[in-house]
């Protein structure tokens, strides 16, 4: 039954890895729309208030575009962003998409010990079959950039507290913005510890 599960999750990765990225934002345009957003993620999006904010520089356009627009129509439910896309028009979250897609990205250095560095490296590259948990590397690359043209986000250098939050969301059904995706996050992440979750997000924040 597991096994049949990570098919069918590899199937509707291979299916949406092949999608055509659309985007078409302005990058200086952009910029302008950014400066309230370095309050938070910091003026280089990627030097966020804790541990807690994503990095936003580097992260692939359509990824941030949908996101951006699932916050704004309140598909997904962020308290500390009420407000913040009030107004804005689709070419604005374009654009801001842009911009922040435009910038350098930040690696950190994995804080854990071989062992569970070691646990990680294998859950993302290998994955775990017989628990239903497909290698991490289909979706997000062995490098961690992610698949720019599918909107699979990049997960190098994002801040493990981020990381494990969003893990945790998606093992709880909390955050459901897989759901176009088949719901293959929730699924995955249900397979995972919260030994494993915290691994992978440390693990995560120094991959390159």
């Amino acid at each position: 039954m597991l096994r049949t599960r990570v098919l069918m999750l590899i199937a509707v990765i291979t299916a949406f890895g092949t999608t055509v990225a659309h985007a078409g934002g302005d990058a200086e345009a952009g910029k302008g729309q950014a400066a309230p957003c370095g309050a938070c993620h910091g003026q280089d999006g990627a030097t966020g208030l804790d541990g807690t904010y994503p990095n936003l520089a580097g992260q692939n356009e359509k990824y941030l575009l949908r996101q951006l627009e699932m916050i704004q129509s309140g598909a997904r439910n962020i308290p500390l962003m009420a407000g913040q896309l009030n107004g804005k028009s689709e070419q604005d979250l374009a654009d801001l998409a842009a911009y922040y897609a435009s910038l350098p990205g930040k690696i950190g250095q994995a804080q854990g010990d071989d062992e569970k560095i070691a646990m990680a490296r294998h859950l993302y590259r290998s994955g775990d079959i017989d628990r239903g948990v497909p290698a991490c590397t289909a979706c997000h690359a062995p490098s961690g950039a992610g698949n720019a043209p599918a909107g699979f986000p990049a997960l190098t250098g994002q801040p493990a507290q981020y990381t494990v939050a969003q893990l945790t969301a998606y093992r709880e059904s909390q955050r459901a913005t897989d759901e176009d995706y088949g719901g293959m996050m929730r699924a995955i992440a249900h397979g995972l510890t919260d030994t494993e979750i915290a691994a992978l997000a440390d693990y995560l924040q120094g991959l390159h």
